[in-house]
């Protein structure tokens, strides 16, 4: 028989303080695993993202198929103090919340979307940046599903043509790159 047990502690210095039982820890200490927490390994956390993404689609019917990079930005930035379990519950929610094929950044929860105390100070948001910038990821996401085709992005976002290359052209969007077998001129 083989018993497999995990724990967050360091059982050594508690057998040293008589909290654990030193013969039941030489019982379980047979081979040991060290697994260092996702914030040590963030080469684990996209390939750990994309297979929640695939698990939740299918499991709510959704056909969420990626995520966007600023999406990813916010994942990668992120310390991750509840470890695997934690972007498992992330993802979950981004995937219920997404109305599309891609989790975009203002699905994911609002615990990753806030900066650490340090990066406050520095940083100088306010709500026009923040706003442009979830239009331009927005219009981005949609002028790439619809193959760079503005008026079908556009009638998906809400808009008129003219808003769409109003708002296109103010936000300096080529939107001819994302047209399939086109390259953007530079």
């Amino acid at each position: 028989m083989r018993i497999l047990t995990a724990t967050s502690r360091n059982l050594e210095q508690m057998i040293e303080q008589d909290k654990f039982r030193a013969d039941l820890y030489y019982r379980l200490n047979v081979f040991p695993i060290y697994a260092p927490p996702l914030r040590e390994r963030k080469s684990d956390l996209l390939l750990l993202a994309d297979f929640f993404v695939e698990k939740y689609s299918k499991l709510n019917q959704k056909n969420v198929r990626r995520i966007s990079t600023a999406a990813i930005d916010l994942l990668m930035s992120y310390h991750w103090p509840g470890n695997v379990r934690e972007l498992e519950n992330c993802i979950e929610r981004a995937v219920l919340i997404s109305p599309g094929k891609a989790i975009e950044a203002h699905h994911l929860p609002p615990t990753l979307q806030k900066k650490d105390a340090s990066e406050k100070s520095s940083a100088s948001g306010t709500l026009e940046t923040a706003v442009s910038a979830l239009e331009y990821e927005m219009i981005v996401a949609e002028l790439k599903a619809c193959d760079g085709n503005m008026a079908a992005a556009a009638r998906r976002l809400g808009l008129t043509e003219r808003q769409m290359g109003l708002r296109v052209k103010g936000l300096g969007i080529d939107f001819k790159r994302f047209r399939r077998g086109e390259t953007a001129a530079t």
